[in-house]
């Protein structure tokens, strides 16, 4: 019910394999939406399902595999997860942690801030790279964590500082230090960032269902077709997996098309690494659309989900 803005990011992340950012009070249905984006992802391929079979395989809790896993892995750690449950670890040869288990799936972190910070820090490194290196005394191991993140979060310890904030009691100190668990580095590094308002009576009453998660998933098949068909000479998949070459050289957007991200660029409101990524979402855009290249709405909608404020 409602919550179309964040139905389309989820869209959107889905197609170009996108990291997402969800803010909002408790009971608007983050939660709910993250759990339902690996229903709109298409199958892996032999690839990906092979990597993801290798990875599954070395766990200790787990028979062995008589057939590939052909649905993307979705991984949900309690915010009580330690760094090497994340990156993974133990006694003799390291094991895959929860970033690989979660390779060409879903990480989902439910109520982020309340992470340990250095948990949340360690993610930057395989969100970087597709890949985590675990050394220990006895031997080293690179599993592969190419995962789309997903991070949910209250607008406060208490929830309850959203719209007037009036039955909020947390201090501007408290605040602040909750919102500080997401370093500047790691937000950097999501693409789509969303708040997610409170449902009104009259959203939840009107009987009015949204799209099934099949109509979207038949969207997100065909963008993720185009994509393969234009990223398979560079060795690539996804939006995802863009890089500044390709995004500065054969896939380099006109200036009237990028005006809008040039001067946010001049402003100082984004990074290198974020400007990267607004034209991945514009990408994705344009590929949900089946058209050639994106457009300047395109970067003025990847812009829109760039600047939401976590406060």
């Amino acid at each position: 019910a409602g919550q179309a803005e964040a139905r389309m990011a989820l869209e959107i992340a889905a197609a170009g394999s996108l990291h997402l950012l969800l803010t909002g009070p408790p009971g608007a249905g983050k939660s709910m939406l993250a759990s339902r984006l690996p229903s709109i992802l298409p199958e892996l391929d032999d690839e990906a399902a092979t990597e993801v079979t290798a990875v599954r395989s070395l766990e200790t809790r787990v028979g062995p595999r008589r057939r590939l896993i052909r649905r993307p892995p979705f991984e949900a750690p309690h915010h009580s997860t330690s760094a090497a449950a994340l990156l993974g670890g133990g006694s003799g040869i390291p094991r895959p942690g929860a970033v690989s288990r979660a390779h060409r799936g879903v990480m989902f972190l439910d109520e982020a801030p309340e992470f340990d910070r250095g948990v949340l820090d360690a993610l930057r490194q395989p969100l970087e790279t597709g890949d985590v290196r675990i050394d220990r005394s006895s031997a080293s191991a690179t599993y592969p964590a190419r995962f789309q993140l997903v991070l949910a979060a209250n607008p406060c310890p208490c929830g309850r500082s959203s719209g007037k904030g009036e039955d909020c009691r947390c201090t501007p100190a408290q605040r602040r230090a909750y919102f500080g668990k997401l370093s500047g580095p790691l937000l950097d590094r999501v693409d789509l960032r969303l708040q997610v308002p409170a449902l009104s009576y009259a959203e939840l009453t009107a009987g009015q269902a949204g799209e099934s998660s099949a109509e979207v998933a038949r969207r997100v098949a065909a963008a993720r077709g185009v994509q393969t068909e234009r990223l398979r000479p560079h060795g690539l998949r996804t939006n995802a997996e863009l890089t500044s070459s390709l995004l500065s050289g054969p896939l380099r957007s006109p200036a009237s098309v990028t005006a809008g991200l040039e001067r946010e660029m001049e402003r100082g409101a984004l990074t290198a690494r974020g400007m990267h990524r607004v034209l991945r979402v514009a990408w994705t855009l344009a590929d949900l659309e089946a058209r050639d290249g994106p457009s300047s709405d395109d970067v003025d909608t990847a812009l829109h989900f760039r600047a939401s404020s976590l406060s």
